[in-house]
């Protein structure tokens, strides 16, 4: 193989330090934004990511960044976020991470289902299609993607009722 290309140093570089944090490293890129670069890290866990993980990483990854000397000299804003719902399912853990989301899958024979995730292993995953349970492996799948799904909403009766402020009886002391 040639020299990796700068992607491949970074994601060599950041993977152990996002792992550190208990996320997993799932991209990054960089791309020109007037006279910075902006570099786009995109991690990702189990049970989802939250504002402090994006926090702690954030940090831990700029510190790396400064040690190493990965990004240069140049000027670059450091952007740290989790996959949309939209990203595509590639890998058996976005499969795991989107149990019981309702997923459109395509096979390799070129015809795609959909279902709801009931469960993943190793090797596959179980979708309940219209009721019935079907068993693909991840061999046989190019890639999924999560569908929206729009709740009813007309189910709760919780409609968010103000309490509204009664207490204050404008007495200034």
């Amino acid at each position: 193989m040639g020299s990796a290309t700068p992607r491949d140093r970074l994601m060599k570089l950041l993977e152990p330090v996002v792992a550190a944090e208990g996320l997993d490293l799932e991209d990054v890129t960089v791309t020109p934004a007037g006279k910075r670069r902006l570099l786009r890290v995109v991690v990702d866990r189990d049970g989802g990511v939250s504002l402090d993980d994006v926090a702690e990483v954030s940090l831990a990854v700029s510190a790396a960044l400064d040690a190493d000397d990965a990004m240069g000299a140049a000027p670059y804003v450091l952007e740290v976020s989790s996959p949309g719902v939209d990203r595509p399912l590639t890998e058996p853990r976005h499969w795991r991470r989107a149990t019981k989301r309702l997923v459109k899958a395509d096979l390799r024979d070129g015809t795609s289902l959909e279902g709801r995730i009931v469960a993943t292993d190793e090797t596959g995953v179980e979708l309940d299609v219209e009721g019935v349970s079907r068993r693909v492996d991840y061999q046989d799948l190019t890639r999924g993607r999560v569908q929206v799904e729009f709740r009813r909403f007309d189910e709760t009766d919780d409609d968010g009722e103000d309490a509204g402020d009664d207490g204050d009886d404008g007495d200034e002391g």
